[in-house]
């Protein structure tokens, strides 16, 4: 694919959602930070079910801390693995504590000594809280990258790699947002819906399904 035909791809995506935000609802980089780590193989829905009443009355890190594992599983078991995460949470309140007076930290070595944060999170929150140009690669960007021929990779380090190469400067603050909630609505895994998306002229994709 070349960089003509992936300035129009972002240029429509950009058309058609000037301002995109992660579905995922918070007020502080903090309640972001906790609930990207909850969202591992969970659904947003799921998460803001769950953070809605957490945040409501336990919005720092001190005011987790004090819940305890125990306390803190009361507000998330209805999300999976919510046993490993909300230990990961608690110790993840500790260090911040700790370390950073509090804060999150805005650099990539500092968030993945967090438990639960790996590569992919650490991106979501530099990018989302602190708008730096960091490339979150999660399934649907993934397959996204590699069904439209926008970025091509056999791992998610190599499709994030090549999507920060080649996505032009302009688009890259709200690329990662356009990407997923394309891939989450239109692009869809099993049957992606190409007669509603405004880029299947553009994809390379060549089994597109077509209208009934």
């Amino acid at each position: 694919m070349n960089a003509a035909k992936r300035h129009a791809i972002f240029s429509r995506l950009r058309a058609a959602n000037p301002d995109p935000r992660s579905e995922l609802e918070y007020q502080t980089p903090f309640e972001l930070l906790i609930s990207v780590i909850l969202s591992a193989q969970a659904t947003d829905k799921s998460v803001n079910l769950a953070t809605k009443p957490l945040f409501r009355r336990h919005n720092t890190p001190k005011k987790i801390l004090a819940l305890g594992v125990d306390g803190l599983i009361e507000y998330i078991q209805s999300i999976g693995l919510f046993r490993s995460k909300a230990k990961h949470i608690i110790e993840t309140c500790r260090l911040l504590m700790e370390h950073h007076s509090g804060e999150v930290p805005a650099d990539r070595e500092s968030l993945e000594k967090l438990p639960g944060v790996g590569r992919k999170t650490a991106n979501v929150v530099l990018n989302v809280a602190f708008g730096e140009p960091t490339m979150a690669v999660d399934t649907h960007i993934f397959r996204l990258s590699n069904r439209i021929g926008i970025a091509p990779g056999k791992t998610p380090l190599a499709v994030e790699l090549k999507l920060l190469k080649h996505i032009p400067e302009e688009f890259m603050h709200g690329a990662h947002h356009w990407l997923i909630l394309h891939g989450r609505y239109v692009c869809k895994a099993r049957k992606p819906e190409c007669p509603k998306c405004s880029i299947v002229d553009l994809c390379d994709y060549k089994s597109k399904t077509i209208a009934n």
